[in-house]
């Protein structure tokens, strides 16, 4: 099989370079990425390849500090050089990480650099590619165009401005529809009544609402959704532990957000309460607005409060969390599908060993003419491997239909991550070649041609409903 370098990377067959050939050129919908906007509508080049590469990239930043590299290289104030030189000598090292194929695959779509990034290729790499960025074809919009990403969704709080959104889709020569999502992962009060109110002080500002009582929470973070909702907006995503469904009235959830506005920390039941009872509003207007709604379920985050204090959220001190998902994921979906208001879901699990508790949970809701409404989503973060997503669609398929997979997503903030879309069409293409040469399925191009055309593609494109006919 060939190397990363070889155009048949992953393709063992010529049935897999077949397959390959009609998914490969197929639009890209990264329905779910963390890509900054602003960046986006400015469209600045990129001044080196540690802007655009390595800052902010957590990814990396764990394998360097594994390697023993300088926190100043990953998150500090190194310069750009010397961050990209730690770089350099920790990709050697990653080999059978996904960053070593990953590393390679990036330099080769964006600059047409097919060597090892090692220490002696370092300074060469540098150059060649610092030279490239400042063309056209590779600032921020440019690279989005070169890749044939059709739509791209952001991560966005509520309180968030959604000025540069508008000003992406009032620019006739973007090519890419850019959507925000809706996250609202900060009304669950998840690091205290410090950081919630804080918060609430944006949202305040975001919507020039007072927010003095829980209707007035209510009323603007609906107002919120509707502001998102005319941006093109119909996704809202939920990175939480676990989901539940535990009863919490409406006076109930006032006493608790009188607390929340006083400073008084809720205890673990009371927390579980109030996010129970927002989740339970979510869900509903994504159905009456027609929304999917992501639950990004599992991880244990913020777990070196040493770098938690010094850089924030999302700095690569995350973790697979080992919560118990079945009993309170299937009572929260049921609780919408009760009362008719169950929107299009789509599940991801941090934890392996949830991957067919996931898939059959995706199972036991459905809907009369809307396939797959519930979905279990592609394989996510830690799992995000070419072993993890094999598993996640040998789950899927060992208990449901695989056909109506949605397909890969970046879950990322670099501007070159989109060849994980690549990788992910290669390992799909070279598994069901392999399974139908080894009798497991038709050995028919066509046939496994229009499957796979439908996971790398066409399945999203359906189960979406943008405001704009992008797909």
């Amino acid at each position: 099989m060939s190397d990363t370098s070889d155009d048949d990377f992953l393709l063992a067959s010529p049935l897999a370079r077949e397959l390959f050939a009609r998914v490969r050129h197929l639009p890209i919908i990264d329905y779910h990425s963390h890509l900054p906007v602003d960046v986006l509508a400015a469209d600045k080049p990129f001044s080196n390849l540690t802007d655009l590469w390595i800052r902010g990239d957590h990814y990396k930043w764990r394998a360097m500090r594994l390697n023993g590299m300088p926190e100043a290289t990953c998150s500090g104030d190194a310069s750009d050089v010397d961050k990209f030189q730690a770089w350099a000598a920790t990709a050697p090292l990653t080999l059978r990480n996904p960053l070593y194929h990953w590393t390679r695959l990036e330099l080769r779509h964006a600059f047409g650099i097919t060597r090892e990034l090692t220490p002696a290729t370092a300074q060469g790499i540098w150059e060649e590619a610092n030279a490239k960025l400042q063309t056209p074809a590779c600032s921020p919009r440019g690279l989005l165009a070169r890749s044939g990403v059709r739509v791209l969704c952001t991560t966005d709080d509520p309180a968030d401005s959604l000025t540069h959104h508008q000003a992406l889709s009032a620019d006739a020569s973007v090519g890419t529809a850019v959507y925000p999502t809706f996250r609202p992962d900060a009304a669950c009060a998840l690091h205290g009544p410090e950081a919630f109110n804080a918060w609430l002080a944006r949202l305040r500002a975001a919507t020039d609402l007072p927010v003095t009582s829980l209707q007035g929470l209510l009323d603007a973070l609906l107002q919120r959704h509707a502001d998102f909702h005319a941006q093109g907006c119909r996704v809202s995503d939920h990175g939480l532990e676990s989901v539940d469904a535990i009863a919490c009235s409406e006076a109930e959830a006032a006493s608790l957000f009188e607390r929340l506005l006083q400073g008084q920390p809720l205890t673990g039941a009371q927390l579980a309460q109030w996010r129970s009872f927002l989740m339970q509003r979510f869900g509903e207007w994504n159905h009456q607005r027609g929304w999917v709604m992501m639950l990004h379920l599992g991880a244990l985050r913020n777990n070196n409060s040493r770098i938690f204090g010094r850089v924030g959220l999302d700095t690569g001190c995350d973790s697979i969390g080992d919560f118990d998902q079945a009993r309170g994921l299937n009572r929260f979906l049921d609780a919408l599908d009760r009362r008719g208001c169950l929107p299009k879901t789509i599940l991801f699990n941090s934890n392996p060993r949830d991957n067919l508790l996931f898939a059959t949970i995706a199972g036991n809701f459905f809907e009369d003419g809307v396939p797959g409404k519930v979905q279990y989503g592609p394989a996510w973060w830690f799992l995000d491997t070419a072993g993890g997503m094999l598993a996640q669609l040998d789950a899927l398929s060992a208990v449901g239909l695989a056909q109506h997979f949605v397909g890969m997503v970046t879950d990322s903030r670099s501007f070159l991550s989109f060849s994980r879309h690549d990788y992910f069409r290669r390992l799909m293409c070279n598994l069901y070649a392999s399974e139908a040469l080894a009798g497991l399925m038709p050995d028919d191009a066509d046939r496994l041609g229009g499957v796979l055309q439908a996971i790398c593609h066409g399945n999203a494109a359906s189960y979406f409903h943008w405001a704009h006919p992008t797909c």
